[in-house]
């Protein structure tokens, strides 16, 4: 938690005025049994009247400064707590957003949600809370002992006793939640990553008729996840009863003592009774400080889970080697794993794609397509081998510099909430709606926007509100928008018709702008008329050439062909 502290930096008046007024505030407090102590031995005992008037008003007064105080305390704390939780927020997003893919796919989208959001809001209440107890509640509990022992050191000798016994239990508490807390934490994220996929997957559970089955999974983990909130529970509640028999225990030692030295006149009435509201209010401070243990140990829970995204190393890039490439996108001897001792899911992939080149990849599902696709955008690097883009080795590249010569097609496509013309405009922010129709008539989508409210129709979460083919097409048209030098489509004509698709290939052929465009595809159709085909099989090149070529020397490639054209063929 120590490193998320920095976020408090632009408080740091904030954090200094809040404890410091709270503290004002508790010394007020520690007069009030001095002034009952007074009320009962001048006032009462001598029925000496304005001296208890006198006592009452200045406990009153004492009472609304306290208030007032207190008012401005919680003001900067909560000022203080809420501005550092919107500093950690907007990090973690921020962090999130650079992530690199290889990064992204050792977390989950729960637990990136889950510790943005819960975890940042547990953190965000435990740095309010610490800030306005962690001081006041030991300086009542001190101040408390320091004035008993100013009324009568005799009878004070049991609040020394007392709260050395408080503290082993308190922070003995403390130091045994938090491990647990952690796992809490972690059997939570399971338990949110299994609703979204329930949610997100709930027509493909209902159609498989597997409610009973995912009930089942989640009744385990949820019942898991009960099991360690009882264990935490436990030792969150052993907390108040212990306090309360020590103190309780104190305070009975406390009145006989003071009984005693009343009886002989050490003391007087009215000093028991201070000794007795000063164990009160030690034991009242000491139930808020074990509930801010509790948010304590959740919030250093949390922060930790936090932190393991914030403050992630980056993994160093390794040097590229000097070497001269030609052509716009070249493969030397490339092989990429996702991860350390995985398999490749590339294998010595070489070739060269020239300027203005179309480009075709092609294979079977599983052979690597996408993975190559991801290595010219810098999405992965290669483990093996180099990728340079322009010339350039892509390790040499800023992430940014890279991605503004690539329009990227993914190969499932991705809508936001808004309207067509905003979605469109995540390419070209600054675009004119003549430049969007254009885009969109090149993607062949102005046709069924036409029919609908044009650039202003509405667009649901994810594009649910259009069907397959159209949401390709305009996440086509966004890409053109861009008119980058390169141009990527990933298999993102999947949803078309062949007609359409034809209409596509020709309307991107005919850009007046150079430009070298990379098709992957599970049809050969879309793929054959290309400058260049790469054919994979098993994350290995086993051929590169033209259509016709490789229809006579890749096998793989014929196979390919023939299961799609064979029938038609015969047919006629």
């Amino acid at each position: 938690m120590k490193k998320s502290l920095t976020y408090l930096r632009k408080y740091k008046k904030e954090v200094v005025l809040g404890p410091l007024f709270k503290l004002i505030e508790a010394s007020f407090e520690l007069f009030i049994p001095l002034l009952v102590a007074d009320i009962i031995d001048r006032g009462i005992k001598s029925n000496d009247i304005p001296a208890i008037v006198r006592d009452a008003l200045l406990m009153v007064a004492l009472g609304i400064l306290g208030l007032c105080f207190s008012v401005t305390a919680q003001y900067f704390c909560a000022r203080a707590a809420v501005g550092f939780g919107t500093g950690v927020r907007n990090a973690l997003f921020e962090k999130i957003q650079h992530l690199t893919h290889s990064e992204v796919d050792s977390y989950s989208e729960s637990t990136l949600i889950t510790r943005l959001t819960g975890d940042v809001n547990t953190m965000q209440n435990g740095v309010n809370l610490v800030l306005r107890l962690f001081l006041r509640s030991p300086f009542i509990v001190f101040g408390a002992a320091i004035m008993a022992f100013i009324v009568d050191a005799h009878s004070a000798i049991w609040f020394v006793i007392v709260i050395p016994l408080l503290a082993i239990v308190v922070f003995g508490i403390m130091l045994l939640s938090i491990p647990i807390q952690k796992k809490v934490q972690k059997k939570l994220e399971r338990v949110l990553c299994l609703t979204r996929e329930n949610v997100g997957g709930a027509r493909v559970i209902r159609a498989f008729a597997r409610e009973d089955e995912e009930i089942a999974v989640f009744d385990r983990e949820n019942r898991a996840l009960v099991s360690l909130q009882k264990k935490v529970g436990v030792l969150s509640a052993l907390t108040n009863p212990v306090t309360y028999v020590l103190i309780n225990a104190a305070t009975v030692a406390l009145l006989y003592t003071g009984a005693v030295r009343v009886d002989t006149g050490a003391v007087a009435v009215g000093a028991v009774v201070a000794l007795f509201n000063y164990m009160s209010q030690i034991l009242v401070e000491l139930i808020k400080l074990a509930n801010l243990i509790v948010s304590i140990t959740k919030a250093v829970a949390s922060a930790d889970r936090v932190e393991d995204v914030l403050y992630a190393p980056e993994k160093e890039r390794k040097a590229p080697d000097p070497k001269s490439y030609e052509g716009a996108v070249a493969f030397k001897d490339v092989t990429l794993r996702y991860t350390e001792g995985a398999d490749a899911a590339l294998s010595c992939v070489s070739f060269t794609a020239k300027r203005g080149d179309t480009v075709g990849i092609i294979g079977s599902t599983g052979s690597g397509k996408s993975s190559l696709i991801n290595l010219i955008g810098g999405l992965y690097y290669p483990t093996e081998g180099s990728v340079s883009v322009f010339g350039k080795d892509i390790l040499s590249y800023g992430e940014k510099e890279l991605l503004a010569s690539i329009a990227y097609v993914p190969q499932k496509a991705v809508l936001f909430r808004g309207t067509v013309s905003e979605n469109l405009r995540y390419a070209a922010p600054a675009a004119s709606n003549e430049e969007l129709w254009e885009a969109l008539s090149l993607a062949q989508a102005a046709d069924f926007l036409l029919e609908k409210d044009g650039l202003d129709t509405a667009v649901e979460k994810g594009g649910s509100n259009f069907s397959g083919g159209q949401r390709q097409r305009l996440t086509i048209a966004r890409a053109l928008l861009k008119k980058a030098p390169i141009l990527i489509l990933d298999d993102s004509a999947s949803a078309l018709d062949f007609a359409t698709e034809r209409r596509l290939r020709e309307a991107i052929s005919s850009l007046d702008y150079d430009h070298t465009v990379f098709i992957v595809s599970q049809r050969t159709s879309s793929i054959m008329h290309a400058d260049l085909i790469v054919v994979l099989d098993d994350g290995c090149a086993v051929g590169i050439g033209k259509h016709c070529e490789l229809l006579e020397t890749c096998k793989v490639y014929r196979e390919i062909y023939d299961s799609q054209f064979k029938k038609e063929e015969e047919s006629k």
